[in-house]
């Protein structure tokens, strides 16, 4: 199976509980969804690193080539689009023979495959995530008929409020803080990439 990546470049992660980890970001084009608010480019593989990698081992690769940090703390972020798209047991494994921990970020809509790390949701209107245990939900708020109360019965350790970011970004970080304070299962995540000017 060949992996087709948007981009692949060495960073911080910007948000949810890992927020400021060095990490090999590796974003593979194509999604599952056609969110209204979405804020990334997926669409390609044009970006900084990106490509057609023919095989798990070349894309691990690709990854391990931007590693700078010690090799005792490797981690790389499967994100999208819709990582699970592509991302499966063989390219998991790649990955752990090259040293990294594994963190994804996924809509929640495709069953893992094994060998994942850590597990980010991301659940999104009308679709009823099919992944219901992980490390953390991180919802986008506010979604229109959504209500946050309704996942925290699923299995995660962590529960997320992200703004909504775009034009209306002021406002929805307003309600996400008052959500926040009143309903303290919740933590508040903001995207520290956007007010740092990381990729």
């Amino acid at each position: 199976m060949s992996y087709r990546v948007k981009e692949i470049v060495y960073t911080l992660q910007g948000e949810g509980a890992n927020s400021g980890r060095a990490v090999v970001l590796c974003r593979f084009e194509g999604c599952n969804l056609n969110c209204s608010f979405c804020d990334t480019d997926y669409q390609g593989i044009d970006g900084p690193g990106g490509g057609e990698f023919a095989s798990a081992d070349e894309l691990a690769k690709a990854v391990s080539r931007l590693w700078k940090g010690d090799l005792s703390h490797q981690r790389v972020l499967c994100t999208g689009g819709e990582p699970l798209l592509q991302l499966d047991e063989q390219l998991a494994a790649a990955f752990h023979m090259n040293g990294f921990e594994i963190l994804l970020e996924t809509n929640g809509t495709i069953k893992l495959p094994e060998g994942i790390d850590w597990v980010c949701v991301s659940p999104k209107e009308g679709r009823e995530p099919v992944v219901k245990k992980g490390n953390e939900l991180k919802l986008a708020f506010p979604q229109r008929n959504v209500d946050p109360a309704g996942y925290l019965s699923l299995d995660f350790e962590h529960f997320y409020l992200q703004p909504i970011s775009g034009v209306d970004l002021s406002s929805n970080t307003r309600q996400a803080v008052e959500y926040c304070l009143t309903n303290p299962s919740w933590a508040l995540s903001l995207q520290i990439h956007k007010y740092s000017g990381l990729p």
